[in-house]
């Protein structure tokens, strides 16, 4: 019988020999070097740019930019990494919008801690996947301490968990869906039979997110009961235990109660105490959506302003908004760690159910199979400047906020919709002697608009009470008093500026 040769030798033949592109493409033993180089150059231009930014924005258009992309042609490399970034430069960085610069208040996005970005080297490198301890190791542990910390701050108590989303909408999806399954569970008849009747109660500005998911999970949008507003834009737990009576009284039933603890446009913290009441005396599930506040679980001086969120059954938090950290860093937490299981799976390839409790596969617990490894750079963040360096850059951002919104009162023609709360301003240009005209009630796109294309300043609207309003969302510690003044004195500028010229129209006419 001849003896048969090793399999290693067999494949280490020149039949099985490689042409050396794998080595030059693609990272490994051989490249990792060359990569190192690369990743700092790259580092070098990012750095370069964000230093040189005069602006957060250049205010390019849709269709200068298209053009420019729509001249690349994508079957044709150009043939090394310095190459294809220099185009890259021109193509994205140059006209990029810089959430850094001081006179960006525009969105939800804050300028981003070191730490966070250095640790994204480490991510991205590794390329690790969270799904299963035997894909990530140290990892899963890493981010089941981050968890463990973050549930700690919001007292959710020992029996706590959750996992790491991509972004609060991801972490609202899954607060809903473990409320739909908690509900649902050993009910008889189909679906849809079990689901008819049951309804999600959130404020009139929560997150669309809310909406969505119920749709996504088979209720409708018109299953979440949209609760109204006191002045302060905060849900009205009286409303709510009247909607509630009412609803039961009809045969519904309270499937979730959704808080907001900080609303998109007002930063509107919603009364915990008493909508957790209420969802425990209507059997509800608790959701507490603080994918914008939670920054005030750190926060030295105002973490008071979240009493009542240690009764929630489950809590979105954003790190990438409250806790500078890069895009996407969010969670979801739970009080009872076992309701996680409302929505595990077990593939036989992957966390068979014989591991079940054994192996800490972090896929039990989560929505999405492959997930990067995110919760690494809060982990170096933490590690770096410590937990209480993030709340009080939180606490600065508000104490912008309330100071920003002192200048808008202060100015006779600024107007004010609402109280400042977290770190939004929300308000409107009025010209004197043109209050309630709809000409200057249309002026918040088009002062919005003109300062995106000066680049002098980028900020957002809204619309209330079907007027549309401007509104400057201060995430940046960075930002002085001095940049908002300057950013109001635009704002003003431009709006003398087109009611001006809107009122010699007027006359011409």
């Amino acid at each position: 019988m001849t003896p048969q040769r090793p399999l290693a030798q067999t494949l280490s033949s020149p039949a099985y020999a490689s042409d050396g592109a794998a080595a030059r493409h693609l990272l490994g033993a051989e490249s990792a070097e060359r990569m190192a180089e690369e990743f700092g150059a790259a580092a070098r231009m990012a750095a370069r740019s964000i230093a040189g930014a005069a602006g957060p924005t250049t205010g390019p258009g849709p269709a200068a930019l298209r053009a420019r992309l729509d001249a690349v042609d994508l079957r044709t490399p150009l043939g090394s990494t310095e190459a294809a970034l220099e185009e890259a430069t021109e193509l994205y960085l140059r006209d990029a919008v810089y959430f850094h610069h001081p006179r960006y208040a525009a969105h939800l996005n804050c300028p981003v801690a070191v730490p966070a970005v250095v640790a994204e080297a480490l991510v991205t490198t590794v390329n690790t996947s969270m799904d299963t301890w035997d894909q990530s190791a140290g990892a899963t542990l890493i981010e089941q301490r981050l968890i463990d910390w973050a549930a700690d701050l919001a007292e959710l108590g020992p029996e706590a968990d959750g996992v790491f989303t991509s972004g609060g909408t991801a972490s609202n999806m899954q607060a809903m869906l473990l409320a739909r399954n908690a509900a649902v569970a050993g009910a008889p008849g189909s679906l849809p039979e079990r689901l008819a009747g049951l309804r999600i109660y959130a404020s009139a500005d929560s997150h669309f997110s809310i909406s969505t998911s119920a749709s996504l999970l088979g209720m409708g949008a018109d299953a979440v009961v949209a609760i109204p507003v006191d002045s302060m834009h905060r849900m009205d737990a009286t409303a709510l235990e009247r909607a509630l009576a009412d609803d039961r009284a009809a045969g519904l039933r309270a499937l979730a109660i959704v808080a907001t603890a900080g609303t998109t446009d007002f930063g509107a913290i919603d009364p915990l105490p008493a909508l957790g009441a209420l969802a425990a005396a209507y059997g509800a599930w608790f959701h507490v959506d603080a994918a914008y506040g939670c920054g005030l679980l750190a926060s030295p001086r105002h973490r008071g302003m979240l009493s009542g969120i240690e009764n929630a059954n489950s809590v979105t938090v954003d790190f990438h908004k409250s806790f500078f950290q890069p895009i996407g860093s969010s969670a979801i937490l739970v009080r009872d760690k076992s309701s996680l299981g409302l929505v595990s799976h077990h593939a036989e390839y992957l966390n068979p159910a014989a591991e079940a409790g054994r192996v800490p596969n972090q896929v039990d617990k989560s929505l999405a199979t492959t997930r990067r490894f995110d919760a690494l750079k809060l982990w170096v963040t933490l590690r770096s400047i410590g937990g209480q360096a993030i709340g009080e850059m939180f606490d600065s951002v508000m104490e912008l906020a309330a100071e920003a919104g002192d200048m808008v009162q202060d100015h006779p023609e600024l107007e004010l919709a609402a109280p400042v709360q977290l770190s939004t301003v929300v308000f409107r240009y009025v010209p004197a002697g043109r209050d309630g005209d709809g000409a200057v009630e249309s002026l918040a796109n088009v002062i919005r608009k003109a300062l995106y294309e000066s680049g002098e300043a980028m900020v957002a609207a809204t619309t209330v009470n079907g007027v549309r309003h401007l509104k400057l969302t201060l995430l940046n510690p960075q930002t002085a008093p001095r940049d908002v003044a300057e950013i109001l004195d635009a704002v003003v500028a431009h709006g003398r500026r087109l009611s001006g010229e809107r009122a010699a129209s007027e006359v011409n006419a």
